[in-house]
């Protein structure tokens, strides 16, 4: 599978990252949401980032003008029957990643893999809404994607070993070294577990039991972790998590994923993490 332009759909945070790291090994990439402004919006982000490390010295000019060269921008899904390969990463709502795969599916060549960049939706979900469900397939990268080295690649009930192949060749082929699960399951590996610990850290506060900065600390030193699991749940958004937190809880039933309403008042009063600039700490410029 010859892979030359990667249609990336949603401009949030990790579609506008999976759209930079295509960029920078040499892929074209074109980024698509509802509206022109907020794909826009993105790589525009994407070029303040590259401005900073070219300003460190860290990269070229030429480098950092290079990868946006290879950056496109659109307000709807149209440049899909050019696309070698679709990565979804849109809100997790399953009914909205219902209508994009329906969309994406028409408007593909049939061979063109479709994949989600869900955390714990469901992929046969996503694929029952296309007339392909052995090309759809789960390519979970993490965040931040031009950073981290893991791709995690889950099938849904219908996908294909040839498909489950192509993903794992083409994680690859982005510099990535990735994982791939037997059998579909929500939420994977590392968001199954990570999901618990995250979510004991939030009840850890909620309870009164330690500050934020403690827990952090705690997890740091005395397990060596490299971020907070709080800083983490910052940095991923209290209402990502929450949406995660809900969709275990429901399939799962299991109540180790309840989460506390203290998440509930803090994204209901748009303390969201850094992308609001306040969740458990607060965020300026920097």
């Amino acid at each position: 599978m010859a892979i030359n332009t990667v249609l990336v759909v949603g401009a949030g945070i990790m579609g506008g990252g999976i759209a930079q790291l295509c960029a920078q090994q040499g892929l074209n990439a074109v980024i698509s949401d509802i509206k022109l402004e907020y794909s826009e919006t993105a790589k525009k982000r994407i070029e303040k980032g590259l401005a900073k490390r070219v300003d460190a010295g860290k990269i070229p000019a030429e480098q950092k003008d290079a990868v946006l060269s290879r950056i496109a921008v659109a307000g709807d899904l149209s440049p899909a029957k050019d696309a070698d390969i679709v990565i979804e990463s849109v809100v997790e709502d399953i009914e909205i990643k219902k209508q994009v795969f329906a969309e994406l599916d028409r408007l593909t060549r049939p061979d063109v893999i479709l994949a989600t960049n869900t955390t714990s939706l469901s992929i046969s979900a996503m694929a029952e809404a296309t007339g392909r469900p052995d090309k759809v397939v789960q390519m979970h990268f993490f965040n931040p994607p031009v950073i981290m080295k893991l791709v995690e690649i889950m099938p849904g009930k219908k996908t294909s070993t040839e498909t489950l192949a192509a993903a794992e060749a083409f994680a690859r082929q982005l510099g990535k070294d990735p994982v791939v699960c037997k059998s579909e399951a929500p939420a994977g590996i590392v968001s199954r577990i990570l999901g618990q610990l995250l979510n004991e850290a939030t009840w850890l506060v909620a309870s009164g039991v330690a500050d934020p900065a403690d827990v952090d600390k705690a997890m740091k030193l005395g397990a060596n972790h490299p971020m907070g699991p709080l800083e983490l749940v910052d940095m991923i958004g209290l209402d990502t998590h929450r949406a995660k937190m809900i969709t275990l809880r429901t399939q799962l039933d299991d109540p180790r994923y309840q989460h506390p309403p203290l998440v509930d008042e803090m994204v209901e009063a748009g303390k969201l993490g850094r992308k609001s600039g306040e969740g458990f700490y607060k965020y300026g410029d920097k």
